[in-house]
């Protein structure tokens, strides 16, 4: 049989790195956002009253710049063979690590050459993985500056705690 879980058993498995699908460490990055969706027969209340404490929980784990950003629902129809389930989607700056790695391994393929010839047979030319690749490094300098970025609540050009009015 299954075991009967609760909310919060279910949010807190949601929230575990050991249950997440890609091999990252959140604690590397900040939350953009993340999505949580419920199902089974569950009070919404119940549900709301969970994210609240694991926002106020995990405050420091998102960035301060994007209000609002857990959301949630819940779908009434339980999956077969147990009472309620839950997912969880969210964007988080930790996933720049797993593309540093992809660009690392990537170079030292590049480097010397290895496989291109079967890319290259098919059409592609060696300026297409050159442009793939700078996209990607792009892409971890983007989640860099998105986990450093702080509020400018007042417009001044300064984040709210540095000197320059």
């Amino acid at each position: 049989g299954h075991v009967k879980l609760t909310v919060k058993e279910l949010n807190d498995q949601c929230w575990s790195a050991r249950n997440f699908l890609a091999n990252v460490r959140p604690e590397d990055g900040k939350y953009l956002a993340a999505s949580l969706i419920f199902r089974g027969n569950l009070a919404s209340q119940e549900v709301d009253d969970q994210l609240s404490q694991t926002q106020s929980k995990l405050a420091d784990d998102f960035v301060n710049w994007i209000p609002n950003n857990i959301k949630s629902s819940i779908v009434n129809v339980p999956p077969i063979d147990v009472a309620m389930s839950g997912t969880f989607v969210a964007n988080t700056t930790a996933l720049k690590g797993i593309f540093q790695r992809i660009s690392t391994q990537f170079s030292k393929m590049y480097k010397r050459k290895a496989f291109l010839h079967w890319y290259s047979g098919e059409g592609m030319d060696e300026m297409e993985f050159q442009e793939s690749d700078k996209n990607v490094r792009d892409l971890v300098t983007e989640y860099q500056d998105k986990q450093d970025a702080v509020v400018d609540a007042d417009n001044d050009g300064y984040a709210d705690d540095d000197v320059g009015d």
